[in-house]
């Protein structure tokens, strides 16, 4: 399938079922997908992102591959919709350590301008969850952070997720991983 042809099908709601067996079935049209997805200009081009996101909770592994073209593209992106998907797809993976600069920059932007939707945001505030896992000095950071958000934009998606990951920020703050000592 080209991608006018992937695109001609993109447009109506009956045919994603149809792109997304297509793509899992076929890893080349996944490549033609993802391209939509990351740099068309087509108004329904989202709905590539969207069918990527389908694919990922199936097989994740399909679309893990290109995780690095999804952050790289965050940096250019303005479509909310894909916006949405792109940090959703990066939330639920393993973040290479050399896009952690590039991802706290973006995501401490994202959540704490209050201008972007709330499942935007809801990600975004998962992602720097997720890299103060690794880095834990930012955690005490990020708690202080969420806690700000829920007072100063107190959406039921920033509440929900935010306190969840409060709680567990603290857990984590008030019983540190002890560090073992050979002898």
């Amino acid at each position: 399938m080209t991608k006018d042809e992937m695109l001609d099908l993109i447009v109506s709601w009956e045919n994603l079922k149809l792109l997304i067996r297509e793509a899992e079935n076929h890893p080349d049209q996944l490549s033609v997908l993802m391209d939509i997805a990351l740099y068309s200009k087509h108004p329904k081009s989202w709905r590539a992102a969207w069918i990527a996101d389908k694919i990922h909770e199936k097989n994740p592994q399909h679309i893990a591959p290109f995780l690095t073209k999804i952050i790289r593209q965050l940096k250019k992106e303005t479509d909310k919709g894909k916006k949405r998907h792109w940090l959703k797809l990066i939330s639920q993976n393993e973040i290479n350590e050399k896009h952690y600069s590039f991802l706290m920059n973006y995501c401490l932007d994202t959540f704490m301008l209050g201008e972007e939707p709330v499942a935007v945001r809801v990600h975004a505030m998962q992602i720097l969850f997720n890299i103060s896992e690794k880095e834990t000095a930012f955690k005490r950071e990020l708690a202080s952070i969420i806690e700000h958000e829920i007072e100063l934009h107190p959406t039921a998606g920033i509440q929900s997720r935010g306190q969840k990951l409060i709680q567990k920020l603290k857990k984590q703050l008030k019983n540190p991983p002890s560090k073992k000592v050979d002898l």
